[in-house]
């Protein structure tokens, strides 16, 4: 099972992953995680362009979108592995939430294999930028607003669990658990 994590920044991707990889793991799954970008090469130079203050300019946007779908290429084959879970922080879908054009993005990412599962982490965007504060300069609340409507969007084209990633950390984590459980034929009312 290909499962993915999608959210504006905050709201808790990477905890929430750690969690779900436990649980899966104790309920006696192989699971493996992934995280786009990569630490490819290509990855890092994805993550040093971000930084750089040309980062929201139509051309690096594009260049960013093209490098984005060559790095989500090099963990195709990963995913073909029957016998594990593969748990992804972001895909695809974040770049048809990130980039525009939407078309070209779609066409760039044709060969990106779609989740079995979607689990969009829906965050308060004066949340996000509360807890992401000083980490992109770009991403400020009419930015973020534009980006959760596209993930809210996008969602619709995927089987997808929406958890309310306000709560806490722990009512998150169970939620998410209770949205999983059906998929893997867990007994959702033996989640704690």
């Amino acid at each position: 099972m290909y499962i993915v994590f999608e959210g504006i920044d905050g709201a808790g991707k990477s905890t929430q992953i750690q969690l779900l990889k436990q649980w899966l793991e104790d309920n006696g799954f192989r699971v493996e995680t992934l995280v786009e970008p990569t630490d490819s090469e290509v990855g890092k130079l994805i993550r040093e362009i971000l930084q750089r203050p040309d980062a929201t300019t139509d051309t690096v946007q594009k260049t960013l979108a093209l490098l984005f779908a060559a790095d989500r290429m090099l963990i195709m084959d990963k995913l073909e592995d029957q016998s594990k879970i593969f748990i992804s922080d972001r895909s695809f879908i974040s770049s048809l939430a990130y980039q525009e054009p939407e078309e070209w993005v779609e066409v760039l990412n044709r060969y990106a294999k779609n989740p079995d599962l979607l689990i969009l982490l829906d965050l308060d965007v004066k949340t996000s930028v509360s807890r992401t504060s000083g980490k992109d300069t770009f991403e400020n609340e009419e930015f973020l607003t534009g980006i959760k409507d596209n993930y809210l969007r996008l969602a619709e084209n995927f089987t997808c669990e929406i958890i309310d990633a306000n709560n806490g950390v722990n009512k998150v984590s169970s939620d998410i658990k209770k949205a999983v459980a059906p998929y893997l034929g867990i007994c959702p009312d033996c989640v704690l």
